[in-house]
């Protein structure tokens, strides 16, 4: 099978998407004969032929963050970019993977209803879509920590290099849990009180300069 993946993240090659699809292909091309090329659409250049690209490909993986519940700009530019495929025959199989900061599955879970849709308007074969949520931070983990998530991923990617479907029990345990248990919420209500649910943020706003301004209301 000849796979093109989309990278739909802001980060390109420095994101976690990246780091995700990386363990993925590693278990497709163990299957012979199987080959994949990555297109990030970060790049503006290569987003301008990611449509040809698209039209012409066997098989497609769109990956991508949400963040806040927002599927990436340079994605929806991309999907919008497909409007003259609508309907035509002979479109790519199309499957996507969607990965969220929050561990919550909800959040990914109305993304999915509408890539479902966007692949029976394209009139492609959907696939199916990979949910996984908690993935923030992983770059900061130990190689052990992150062990079962990476070999999860390898596992999914070879199994989809081998039947061409995403393994139905790996996708329905990457989008638990559904939702966090409300015995925890009172943790997170002292974790905010004090500050430490702000402490990733408040790193990138003074790493971009932009600390004193996180209060400004510019549209007010």
């Amino acid at each position: 099978m000849q796979l093109t993946v989309f990278n739909g993240s802001p980060r390109g090659k420095k994101g976690n998407t990246k780091t995700l699809m990386d363990k993925f292909l590693d278990g497709f091309r163990k299957i012979a004969g199987n080959d994949a090329e990555v297109h990030y659409l970060n790049n503006r250049e290569k987003r301008k032929q990611a449509a040809r690209i698209f039209a012409n490909s066997e098989a497609v993986i769109v990956a991508f963050p949400l963040y806040s519940d927002s599927t990436p700009g340079l994605v929806k530019e991309f999907i919008e970019s497909l409007a003259p495929f609508k309907g035509r025959k002979g479109n790519p199989k199309l499957g996507f993977v969607v990965q969220s900061g929050f561990p919550e599955g909800i959040h990914t879970a109305c993304v999915e209803r509408y890539l479902e849709k966007l692949a029976r308007r394209l009139r492609c074969p959907y696939i199916g879509t990979i949910r996984k949520g908690g993935v923030e931070g992983i770059q900061r983990k130990t190689e052990k920590a992150n062990r079962p998530l990476y070999r999860d991923f390898e596992t999914l990617g070879e199994s989809f290099g081998r039947t061409g479907s995403f393994d139905p029990a790996i996708v329905e345990r990457f989008k638990k849990p559904e939702r966090l248990p409300r015995a925890i919420f009172p943790l997170f209500y002292i974790m905010m009180k004090f500050g430490i649910m702000d402490m990733g943020w408040n790193r990138l706003l003074k790493a971009n300069d932009a600390f004193a301004k996180r209060l400004d209301r510019p549209f007010a």
